[in-house]
C-alpha cells in the first residue's frame, strides 16, 4: 500500500525530535482511574512506567514540568478529591511543579496552562505524555499546535482503550492508538516512539 505524504512534509514543518532539556514536559491525566475499573486502558501500566522514566529524565535535564488532571466532579471516575482521580504515585508532582485542572480534552481550553507556560518562559517545544491517546493527548497536541507551540507526543508513555466503531464493530485499542498518533504526526507535531529517543545523547560531529 502506498502511503500519503504527511501534511507536515507538504507545508515544510520539521520532523526532527526535540531535546528534552530544551522542552517543557506536559504530563496529561496520569490518574488512577485509567488503571482500574470502567476506564482502565490497555497498556496503562507500561505507559505509567514509561511516564515515570520520562519524568525523571526531564527533571534531570532541568526541563519545566507541568501536570494536568481532569476533574469530573465528586463521585465520578475523575474525582480529583478521591484516590481514583489522583495522579498515580509513580508520576506524582514534585514540590513546585504546577498542576493544571481541566474539564475539557484540550488542556489549554478554559485553563491557565498557556499562562503557566509563559511564566515558565516556554514558547517552543512541548513534550506530551499521558492519557488517553485518542482524546486528551491528541486534542492537547492540536491545541498546542494551534497556539504556535511545537508538540511531541511520546508514544510509549500514552495509552487508550478499545471502543465500538460507528459500524458497530470493535476497534482494538492498538488500532485507535496508532490512528491517534498518526493524526498527530500528520500535522500537529512529532511522535517519539520511546522515551529513549528523547534522552539519547546527541550524535557527535
Amino acid at each position: 500500500m502506498t502511503v500519503s505524504t504527511t501534511l507536515r512534509d507538504v507545508i515544510g514543518l520539521p520532523q526532527e525530535l526535540p531535546r528534552l532539556g530544551e522542552s517543557a514536559l506536559i504530563m496529561i491525566d496520569f490518574q488512577n482511574t485509567y488503571r482500574t475499573g470502567v476506564m482502565r486502558l490497555d497498556g496503562a501500566e507500561e505507559a505509567v512506567a514509561a511516564g515515570a522514566r520520562l519524568l525523571a529524565a526531564a527533571r534531570a535535564a532541568g526541563a519545566p514540568v507541568v501536570h494536568v488532571v481532569n476533574d469530573g466532579g465528586e463521585g465520578t471516575p475523575y474525582d480529583i478529591r478521591a484516590e481514583i482521580g489522583s495522579i498515580s504515585d509513580e508520576v506524582a508532582p514534585a514540590e513546585g511543579e504546577k498542576v493544571v485542572v481541566k474539564q475539557f480534552p484540550n488542556a489549554f481550553h478554559a485553563t491557565d496552562l498557556e499562562e503557566t507556560l509563559k511564566e515558565l518562559g516556554v514558547s517552543g517545544d512541548l513534550v506530551i505524555a499521558g492519557f488517553m491517546t485518542h482524546m486528551c493527548v491528541l486534542f492537547t497536541a492540536q491545541g498546542a499546535f494551534n497556539l504556535g507551540y511545537r508538540p511531541t507526543v511520546v508514544a510509549e508513555a500514552t495509552a487508550t482503550r478499545p471502543l465500538e466503531a460507528p459500524d458497530g464493530t470493535a476497534l482494538p485499542a492498538e488500532a485507535l492508538q496508532a490512528a491517534s498518533l498518526t493524526t498527530v504526526r500528520d500535522l500537529f507535531g512529532t511522535v517519539a516512539r520511546t522515551v529513549d529517543e528523547l534522552v539519547a545523547p546527541a550524535p557527535v560531529g
